[in-house]
């Protein structure tokens, strides 16, 4: 048996990992063609590459199919009820830096804050007859962060593709996205209210309390806690 870490298949999230790991004598690359989203690992005995998108890493370590992954903790706590009690998070990797907010359009002068957008929901639902809606893909984060703010009179509508676009194409009146530097929001006259952050992201590493934590798979990922210089979690 291999102990099994999932890392993001491509891009800049992919190519920051094996940086991570490399700067700490565990080489990571892709073992067959760009597309083939097979790896390798040198440095440490006993472990496997498995490339997945960022998505695909929280279902995969709540199902204890992969031991260990990088992924996004905005993804970690969006798509797992309970996310503590299925996965443990080890370390932040200090990179893929992005907060999860809200917008809403820049013409609304009055809404600042969430306050205020509480007030204009009431006020939407009572002019136009039903509520207010917010395109996310975050639905699970956002929804319990606006009940925890008191925000009511709103829906939240799914958005897979280019949240920002969703108010200037009538389907939303808000959104609640992930942004690093706001420039996308600017450019879609959206603003960030200024005490919405709902999370602050940025890829982690994670172990799946799930997995099949075996006496080899316990014994390789003290050595590569070791190497890390992490503290080896209870299992």
């Amino acid at each position: 048996m291999s102990l099994k870490i999932g890392v993001p298949s491509k891009g800049r999230l992919m190519e920051k990992t094996f940086e991570w790991f490399g700067a700490r004598g565990i080489a990571m690359r892709q073992s067959g063609a760009e597309r083939e989203y097979s790896g390798a690992v040198d440095g440490i005995t006993g472990v496997e590459l498995v490339m997945l998108s960022a998505g695909e890493i929280p279902r995969e370590l709540a199902a204890g199919r992969i031991h260990l992954g990088v992924t996004g903790s905005d993804l970690v706590r969006d798509k797992l009820a309970d996310w503590d009690k299925q996965v443990a998070e080890l370390a932040p990797l200090g990179f893929g830096h992005a907060d999860l907010i809200l917008a809403v359009p820049a013409c609304w002068i009055d809404v600042e804050s969430l306050d205020d957008l509480d007030a204009a929901a009431s006020a939407f639902r009572a002019r136009h007859g039903f509520r207010l809606r917010i395109a996310t893909k975050y639905h699970r984060l956002v929804r319990d962060f606006l009940t925890e703010q008191g925000v009511a009179d709103y829906q939240l509508v799914d958005s897979q593709g280019a949240t920002e676009g969703t108010v200037k194409n009538l389907t939303a009146e808000a959104i609640a996205d992930i942004t690093s530097t706001g420039e996308t929001l600017r450019a879609n006259h959206l603003k960030i209210l200024s005490d919405s952050v709902v999370h602050r992201s940025q890829a982690t590493l994670f172990l799946a309390r799930a997995a099949d934590w075996g006496p080899t798979d316990r014994a390789t990922l003290a050595e590569l806690t070791r190497m890390l210089a992490l503290t080896t979690p209870d299992l």
